[in-house]
């Protein structure tokens, strides 16, 4: 382990401090800078293996700003802060810190915290190196086989979908010519289900000729190296006609990832992965693909010489029609209903995060289903077999919930008459859940963020500490940056826990998983009522899809158990909805009952963004407003044809 650190801190008491902290614990300091220019310059002559960094120094750069060349200098750094708003945390999250220290902090928080730094910079090394080469095997684990090019190119995207998630993926379009061309492509329709469309699938699908679909692959342009387009840089694209655009407005994509692959006969093949998310790939997942290039590479080249092989001998035979499912379905996210592509890529994430005991937070407004997520993650994980201890931090009275997480001794306080064993001590060798975390008292927060650190629980009233081996996940519907912001949560303790985020999309956002989820809850509450309700009338689904659900899937479930009860036929007629809760788009009642969903959410949209004078991000900026992501805005603004006046 490089013990060289260098602290950047312009505070000079605190910066000597900190020096003589850590000279005292065995770490080399290399030098104390007060501004970036003399970071940067000390880093190229002193090769550190941590930086300690201050978010807020003299001159016109700050630590956020050198934190970005750290990062891509693969150098771990921590970030130093008495007190952050709101924008400056997300922006000093966006740069991935190895860890935060809330200024005044103690000599052993700050030695635990460069621990945690060293072991989380070291394991992603390590952990990079294992997943790329595990990847590889994946890749190469069919090479060779007799199988049709359209599978061995199907078996690539699925192997690469849990790390460049996408909605959507090409291959080899950039050199069609006829019908007969080599380019085909996967539409995800559900997890690890993939819908595979070939040049006459896809001439059918968007109404065009053969001609019209090369006179815009020839109009697209290729990066000759891996490259990426999210936002603007997409929308840019896309307002020329090319291939891109056919795909956005074919099947509404946002951004994405490409990969050319240099073949040994000279020409290129050339992977497109396509996100409905309009901010879908950043820097590592480039970094990724360009390191898999060869082994991919392999692979098609491979492929490619079994189809001409398969094409000489006139067997060659390619299906479409059928989507390509996983014979396991959906294990281990049983309950979890729908496949909206929000939802697949929260299934994305809780594969890719289960097989460790990396902390997780799950975010998402009330009745979205963030218990359900913990037990999925829960049992995907090596502690299955351990126990999965839940706590709700809403409910616990504030002077019983230390008792109730870490345990009493007897005769600890008054009322303490037996000896009290804490949530943390049950979780051991398992997972404890903490929801609704945001509602944790301030004092209590210091208390479990040394739990997470350290590894250990004190008993109130205890004189020894009790070692315990728990994984976290926590939950919560505030929205926490905006907390830590005004004080009522630390930051450091966010950070701790926000290692691994999954947002959970609110039913709004994900209106198509809908009519699933309520045959779903049909289903239960007609063995539970004994009923035989078969389905929900037109009229029915027309009034649920147009209504906002703010109680989400608590909210849905409650109103299926009341029809399927209130039901007099096999079929629920009518639901029972608050008036209040839906879209009043339109002063006049007779012009909106003549609208369509879409018109009047586009109506609603444009109403908004006029009020905000067209602004989109911050606070005070439409997003805000309708309580959606920004990248969610004008992903719905692109889809509903909104012009760019409107946008920022």
């Amino acid at each position: 382990m490089n013990k060289k650190v260098l602290i950047v801190e312009d505070q000079f008491v605190e910066a000597n401090d900190l020096q003589l902290m850590l000279r005292k614990a065995g770490y080399d300091v290399c030098g104390i800078a007060r501004s970036v220019p003399i970071a940067q310059e000390m880093i190229k002559k002193e090769k550190p293996g941590l930086v300690l960094l201050d978010i807020f120094l003299k001159g016109n750069l700050t630590g956020i700003d050198l934190a970005r060349e750290l990062g891509e200098e693969n150098i771990a750094f921590v970030f130093l802060s008495a007190n952050s708003n709101e924008e400056v945390l997300n922006q000093a999250k966006a740069t991935q810190p190895y860890g935060f220290l809330v200024k005044p902090f103690r000599e052993k928080d700050l030695l635990v915290t460069l621990e945690i730094a060293h072991y989380r910079h070291e394991h992603s090394l390590e952990s990079d190196l294992k997943r790329e080469n595990i990847l590889k095997d994946k890749l190469s684990a069919y090479r060779g086989d007799p199988d049709s090019l359209e599978q061995r190119v199907l078996h690539i995207c699925k192997t690469l979908q849990p790390y460049i998630p996408f909605d959507y993926a090409t291959a080899g379009f950039n050199a069609i010519k006829d019908n007969s061309s080599q380019g085909l492509s996967f539409l995800r329709i559900g997890y690890d289900e993939y819908q595979m469309i070939g040049i006459p699938e896809l001439l059918n699908i968007t109404r065009l000729s053969i001609k019209e679909l090369v006179a815009l692959a020839n109009k697209t342009p290729y990066d000759a190296s891996a490259s990426i387009f999210n936002e603007d840089k997409f929308e840019e694209l896309c307002q020329t006609q090319s291939l891109n655009k056919l795909f956005s407005n074919t099947f509404e994509v946002n951004s994405y990832i490409s990969i050319p692959l240099s073949l040994s006969n000279g020409a290129f093949f050339i992977f497109c992965f396509y996100s409905r998310k309009s901010d879908g790939y950043h820097a590592n997942h480039l970094a990724l693909l360009s390191r898999l290039q060869k082994a991919i590479t392999a692979d098609v080249e491979s492929a490619l010489s079994v189809r001409k092989e398969l094409t000489s001998s006139s067997s060659l035979k390619t299906k479409y029609s059928e989507p390509v499912r996983n014979i396991q379905g959906t294990a281990g996210f049983e309950g979890i209903i729908g496949s909206s592509h929000l939802l697949l890529n929260v299934f994305d994430l809780i594969t890719q995060v289960a097989s460790s005991d990396t902390s997780v937070l799950i975010l998402g407004e009330s009745g979205t289903g963030k218990e359900r997520i913990a037990d999925c993650i829960h049992n995907l994980s090596p502690r299955k077999n351990g126990p999965l201890v839940k706590v709700n931090c809403a409910t616990l009275p504030s002077t019983l919930i230390e008792s109730e997480l870490f345990g009493h001794e007897k005769g600890s306080f008054t009322g303490a008459h037996d000896k009290r064993v804490g949530k943390f001590e049950k979780a051991d060798k398992g997972t404890i859940f903490l929801d609704e975390i945001g509602e944790m008292p301030v004092d209590l927060q210091v208390k479990l963020l040394r739990v997470l650190q350290e590894r250990y629980i004190e008993r109130i009233g205890a004189k020894d500490v009790t070692k315990v081996d728990v994984r976290v996940i926590a939950a919560t519907n505030r929205k926490l940056e905006r907390e830590v912001a005004e004080g009522r949560f630390r930051l450091d303790l966010y950070y701790r826990l926000n290692v691994f985020p999954i947002e959970l999309p609110p039913l709004r956002e994900r209106i198509e998983d809908l009519p699933a989820l309520s045959a779903h809850f049909i289903s239960i509450y007609n063995r539970k009522a004994g009923k035989k309700i078969t389905g929900l009338s037109d009229k029915a689904i027309k009034d649920m899809m147009a209504y906002s659900w703010p109680g989400n899937i608590r909210e849905l479930e409650n109103v299926i158990e009341r029809g399927v009860l209130l039901a007099r036929g096999t079929t629920i007629e009518d639901i029972l909805l608050p008036a209040n809760q839906t879209k009043d788009i339109s002063s006049d009642s007779t012009d909106f009952r003549t609208k369509t969903i879409h018109e009047n959410e586009r109506d609603y949209i444009i109403a908004v963004l006029k009020k905000c004078n067209g602004r989109i991000w911050g606070a005070g900026g439409a997003a805000e407003l309708l309580g959606i992501p920004p990248t969610t805005l004008k992903s719905k603004m692109k889809k509903l044809s909104i012009q760019k006046q409107y946008m920022e």
